[in-house]
């Protein structure tokens, strides 16, 4: 026992995401209940970050550009991997066909030709070796020089890395492999593994949300063993529970402006790669100008946090009974590859976002992980889905056939409308019945989150530790 106080976590932070699961939802206290140190290493600004506990540094990390010979090798380890396992999984089939360049620029005809030889060689061990170049060449590169006098000097005893896929980290996951530093992540999202493209490196240790995702991993990255995961839920939802995030009627009503005493409908959004959100949103409204839902409503629309609002402008204009919510996650760098990325939440959103969901009648979306946060306060979803390539609607049926949704429509846990007639349906239904879907919700939340949100961070700090411990035990022996 005496020495159970003798280690130090390194946190790193790419993204708002990250930010929201790992600051927010004070994931640092709970470190620091076994961790004698946790040291926070950013790629966000340190403006953005609350007072810390004194045994809590946060270090500024500065990325590097990226040079194109490591982005072919980059690009050609993510291409032949979604190659490879393409054939029997249509949302790696469909990002494959979505990132296929056709451009004549440099890049884009260095893509043609990623994609081609790739047809052909996409073995595991053509990926890893396509990971291997890609690594090597960082060498010469000061960022790694940087990096490594960041390490040696906060001696972390694990590297735990809250997102698996930017290609920010790749030079520090190399630095921190050449100084034999465990290293862990954290498989972010449910649809991360199942529709998109290769992680940023191999790590010593994976946690993972629930043992679907954990039978995923093992699927798609076969020189992975089962003893390098643990299943530990996630730490997104843990706001849901917690207390500090308010969460009281009369308050979210104000805000919004909203009547007290008429259902609350929420429309959540997609970024922009979804199409129909405003489709939706203009039937939705539509419905209520003509007097087709069977009662009075309010309804909230909440954009999406990755995006301005803008392309709602029309729709907020035609239809001013609709109240908003737009997401207050503030940009903090920019320029900045993926700068949606860089989008902070402010915790005032958290309590705004468990205030909409514990309130509403039911929400509206387009097959995101709303749905999700829905089934945790036990409220119906609506689904709506009319684009089948055909009929003048951009294509989102599609997503029926993603890996992370089958389950869902399997299940019949939410209702999937597929047009006009049974979205007006549906919403008239569940404002005068509600439906019997409670259990299948609590089935569907149960697949997809292995572990209670209560035990969630002790659970990702013990994970972190045993692995910090076992690799101190491996080296005392050497």
């Amino acid at each position: 026992m005496q020495n159970y106080y003798k280690r130090t976590l390194g946190l790193v932070i790419t993204d708002g995401v990250g930010f929201r699961n790992f600051i927010i939802n004070d994931f640092v206290s709970e470190a620091l209940l076994v961790f004698d140190r946790v040291v926070i290493l950013s790629f966000l600004p340190l403006e953005v970050y609350p007072t810390v506990p004194d045994r809590v540094e946060i270090v500024p990390l500065r990325s590097s550009d990226e040079r194109f010979l490591t982005w072919m090798f980059r690009k050609f380890k993510e291409v032949a991997h979604m190659q490879r396992h393409a054939k029997h999984n249509f949302g790696i089939r469909n990002s494959l066909q979505r990132t296929r360049s056709t451009a004549w620029s440099p890049k884009g005809i260095v893509n043609r030709c990623i994609y081609l030889i790739s047809k052909i060689f996409h073995s595991e061990g053509v990926v890893l070796g396509a990971e291997h170049l890609q690594y090597n060449s960082f060498i010469g590169q000061p960022i790694l020089e940087e990096y490594r006098e960041i390490l040696l000097r906060t001696r972390p005893d694990v590297l735990f890395f809250t997102h698996q896929r930017p290609p920010i980290i790749a030079p520090l996951l190399k630095v921190a492999k050449s100084l034999d530093l465990p290293t862990a992540t954290f498989v972010f999202s449910w649809d991360n593994l199942a529709s998109k493209g290769r992680m940023a490196g191999s790590f010593s240790h994976y946690l993972v949300w629930s043992s679907l995702m954990k039978a995923e991993l093992l699927e798609f990255y076969p020189r992975i063993t089962e003893q390098q995961i643990s299943i530990v839920g996630t730490p997104q939802f843990v706001p849901f529970i917690d207390s500090r995030f308010t969460s009281e009627r009369e308050a979210l009503f104000r805000k919004f402006n909203l009547n007290p005493d008429l259902p609350l409908i929420v429309y959540t959004c997609n970024d922009s790669t979804i199409k129909n959100d405003p489709v939706y949103l203009d039937f939705l409204g539509s419905f209520i100008e003509a007097a087709k839902l069977v009662r009075a409503v309010n309804v909230l629309v909440r954009t999406s946090p990755a995006e301005v609002p803008g392309r709602f402008a029309a729709v907020a204009e035609k239809y001013p009974f609709f109240k908003w919510n737009y997401p207050d996650w503030k940009v903090t760098k920019t320029p900045f590859t993926e700068s949606w990325s860089q989008r902070v939440p402010s915790f005032q959103d958290l309590c705004d976002l468990k205030s909409i969901l514990t309130h509403a009648a039911f929400t509206i979306n387009v097959l995101s992980t709303i749905t999700i946060d829905s089934f945790l306060f036990d409220k119906p979803v609506i689904n709506p889905v009319f684009g089948n390539g055909n009929n003048g609607y951009w294509d989102d049926q599609k997503y029926l056939k993603f890996r992370h949704l089958i389950p869902l429509v399997e299940l019949k846990a939410s209702h999937i409308v597929t047009d006009e007639k049974q979205y007006l349906e549906a919403i008239n239904r569940l404002l005068l019945h509600g439906d019997d879907k409670s259990a299948l919700r609590k089935s569907f939340v149960d697949l997809q989150i292995g572990f209670p949100l209560e035990q969630v961070n002790s659970r990702i700090t013990e994970e972190l530790y045993a692995l910090a411990q076992k690799d101190a035990s491996l080296k005392s022996k050497e």
